[in-house]
């Protein structure tokens, strides 16, 4: 099964991820954790060109392009041969990320972007996507509240709000894919919404085997 999770800065993310992996792998499964972009050395070197403050004259077609490289890289090397393995695999962000952020963020032709991303993953879509959901105002207070931006993160809050109702978009548009979960909560009112979901779904699939 092929897990991803989304949201705007201050989701909980990186938080909720290495609970989840400790109780499916005390459930007997194995599991391989990556993250975009990056999560091979190559897709490593593209994620620190992307967000090198040096590079703030970067043009926002090279941006998509650049995430997409990265994600193909990712997909080829890392996702496809641990679902043939019989793996779970999680990953922190993951095609949504372009349509929400690029896409609904910037504005972009969603047309456009869904095509060059079916390109980039070779079609391949996650089992289910949890969109970790958190107001704006207290996402950006928790990503920096101790600092440490780098260039992706140089955004106003407009953006983010219009990152934020792609999501939902997004996840109205495949509800059986997507859950959204209310990340406002505390972290473990969070993870244990997670641990059911993710529970559910195993078990269903593990029905229909």
């Amino acid at each position: 099964m092929f897990i991803t999770f989304e949201g705007i800065e201050g989701s909980g993310k990186t938080t909720q991820i290495p609970c989840l992996v400790e109780f499916l792998e005390q459930a007997g499964y194995t599991v391989v954790t990556t993250r975009e972009p990056g999560g091979t050395a190559i897709g490593d070197q593209i994620r620190n060109i992307l967000l090198d403050f040096n590079n703030t004259d970067m043009q926002i077609r090279t941006e998509v392009l650049l995430f997409q490289a990265s994600r193909a890289q990712l997909v080829e090397q890392v996702i496809r041969p641990s679902l043939a393995k019989g793996f779970l695999v999680i990953s922190d962000r993951y095609a949504d990320s372009t349509l929400a952020y690029q896409g609904y963020g910037y504005q972009l032709d969603l047309a456009q972007l869904q095509e060059i991303v079916r390109f980039a993953t070779g079609g391949l879509k996650p089992d289910l996507t949890l969109l970790l959901d958190v107001d704006v105002e207290e996402g950006l207070r928790r990503r920096f509240g101790g600092g440490g931006k780098n260039r992706l993160d140089a955004y106003d809050p407009d953006f983010y709000h219009r990152v934020r109702q792609g999501y939902h978009l997004l996840a109205q548009a495949e509800p059986q894919r997507w859950v959204v979960i209310d990340a406002g909560r505390s972290p473990d009112q969070v993870q244990r919404d997670i641990r059911r979901v993710v529970h559910q779904r195993l078990s269903q699939k593990n029905e229909k085997q």
